[in-house]
C-alpha cells in the first residue's frame, strides 16, 4: 500500500494485490488516515464494477460521517452507476479538486 500524504489529504495506492486484499489494507491502515481527507486511487485495477465500488461504501460513510472527504478515483465505472454516498471521479486532480470544495463547503457551514 502506497501513501501520498500532501497537507490535509492522503493519496492512497496499491499494486499488484487484489481489490480483497486492498480494501482489507486499508480498513487495517485507517486508524493513520482517519484525520486526513482520503483520495483512493483505484487506477491499478484494470477491472472494477459498481459491486467492487461498493465495498467502500461503509468505509466512506464513516469517514465522510467525521467530516472529513473520501474520494474513488477510477475511470473503469461511471459515476452515475454509483449511490450519492460515494464519490468517484476519473481522475487525481478530480479527486483534489472535490476535497477542496467540500472543504470550503464545511468552513460555510454548508
Amino acid at each position: 500500500m502506497i501513501f501520498n500524504k500532501e497537507g490535509a489529504t492522503t493519496v492512497v495506492s496499491q499494486e499488484n494485490t487484489s481489490l480483497k486484499e486492498f480494501l482489507k489494507n486499508l480498513n487495517n491502515a485507517y486508524q493513520t488516515l482517519k484525520n486526513d481527507h482520503i483520495i483512493v486511487n483505484l487506477f491499478s485495477f484494470s477491472m472494477l464494477t459498481t459491486g467492487d465500488l461498493l465495498e467502500f461504501m461503509e468505509l466512506s460513510n464513516t469517514h465522510r460521517g467525521s467530516n472529513k472527504s473520501f474520494v474513488l478515483v477510477t475511470s473503469k465505472v461511471s459515476y452515475d452507476e454509483i449511490p450519492e454516498e460515494i464519490c468517484v471521479v476519473p481522475t487525481i486532480k478530480e479527486a483534489k479538486d472535490i476535497v477542496e470544495m467540500e472543504e470550503i463547503e464545511r468552513d460555510l457551514g454548508l
